[in-house]
């Protein structure tokens, strides 16, 4: 059963209208547990050339800072354009953060154009992520650009 990213959108919208404490934390919180197929989720910062963790929900990390250009992270940050990827096994450029990780996908947060963060999601499920997904994360990361 799919999810109904219509419904997560507008509680999406009204935590990003309600109160700025937080707001990172809690729609992953929200991703999390409201898209099975979602089972870490996450945002990457750019500050000082590098992409640095920020607020994220699921099993901890090492990759704390990612240098651009290397991992799915890095590609994003530097085409500034989402990638999936469906099975991670197959990628070489991939950057394991658990080995139940099966399938990724990050989308960029751009403010005029310019790159600023990006919101990265792992599964646990071999090939879950739709253009139903992506569609969705980009209408969230757009809402939450402001916030950055």
């Amino acid at each position: 059963m799919r999810p109904d990213f219509s419904a997560i959108l507008e509680e999406v919208k009204q935590q990003v209208a309600s109160n700025p404490v937080d707001l990172h934390l809690r729609v992953c919180q929200l991703l999390k547990e409201k898209v099975y197929h979602y089972d870490w989720v996450g945002f990457y910062l750019l500050k000082n050339g590098m992409l640095e963790l920020g607020d994220y929900v699921g099993k901890p990390t090492d990759h704390t800072q990612i240098a651009i250009g290397k991992g799915v992270c890095g590609q994003v940050a530097e085409k500034k354009e989402t990638i999936i990827v469906q099975d991670v096994s197959q990628e070489a450029n991939y950057i394991a953060c658990s080995l139940d990780v099966q399938s990724e996908i990050v989308v960029p947060i751009l403010r005029n154009g310019e790159f600023i963060a990006e919101l990265d999601i792992d599964s646990h499920s071999p090939a879950p992520f739709t253009q139903e997904d992506q569609d969705f994360l980009e209408q969230v990361c757009a809402l939450l650009k402001a916030s950055f």
